[in-house]
């Protein structure tokens, strides 16, 4: 089973930032979040192809043995 099978925690993290209103928040503010939230992507997709390598990895030593 996948990760992306299992539900949601109640708590979680993304599920809460999803829900946060905006319209409180200023332009300036806006933009910031939106700079935050891109580099969390980046980071997130950089961990992402290192495990994806990884796995990789491992199956190639496995195949051949």
């Amino acid at each position: 089973m996948d990760d992306e099978d299992l539900p949601r925690r109640r708590d979680d993290v993304l599920a809460a930032l999803t829900r946060q209103p905006l319209d409180p928040l200023s332009v300036d503010e806006l933009n910031d979040r939106i700079a935050v939230l891109e580099s969390e992507i980046e980071r997130t997709r950089k961990h992402r192809d290192a495990a994806g390598a990884f796995k990789m990895s491992a199956e190639a030593l496995f195949r051949k043995g």
